[in-house]
């Protein structure tokens, strides 16, 4: 493994790695995230039952299961979620919106320090009684091109 920043055709061969609970599902992926991000919208906070969702956007081509096959659920049109089918954790989100990406659930990662959270996006979706106290940049919707944050840290 690679670490992080050394140069460009390094961290290619960086190596990220992942599993649910009971370890049958296993996954890989190579190079950098293109994001990290919590995300507060209600479906996100259903699909992990917690307040916040926190994901790992990368690359859909650089990424492979090197254990189980995720079992997948459409939660609404275009949207599936994935998750083991032995544990029930949940794995990843992938979408018609992203057809190059995959959102793998930051929690499921071997190493969570490896890849810090960039950002907050669907603050307006936020749960009242829960606020994490970084200065991160909060997103009304979604942090994308153009997207310009509503606040940088907490209310």
């Amino acid at each position: 493994m690679t670490e992080s920043g050394a140069n460009p055709a390094a961290d290619d061969e960086i190596v990220t790695r992942g599993h649910c609970l009971c370890k049958a599902v296993r996954y890989e992926f190579s190079g950098k995230p293109r994001w990290v991000m919590h995300c507060h919208c209600a479906s996100c906070r259903r699909a992990v039952g917690s307040a916040v969702a926190t994901y790992v956007g990368v690359i859909a081509a650089r990424t492979r299961y090197t254990g189980e096959q995720p079992r997948s659920h459409e939660s609404s049109p275009g949207a599936f979620r994935h998750f083991c089918g032995t544990c029930g954790t949940p794995i990843a989100y992938t979408g018609a919106r992203w057809p190059d990406e995959i959102h793998f659930y930051h929690g499921t990662l071997e190493n969570p320090s490896a890849w810090p959270p960039t950002g907050h996006a669907h603050v307006v979706e936020r749960v009242d009684w829960f606020e994490v106290h970084d200065e991160l940049p909060r997103y009304e919707a979604l942090a994308g091109k153009g997207a310009k944050p509503v606040r940088i840290g907490p209310q």
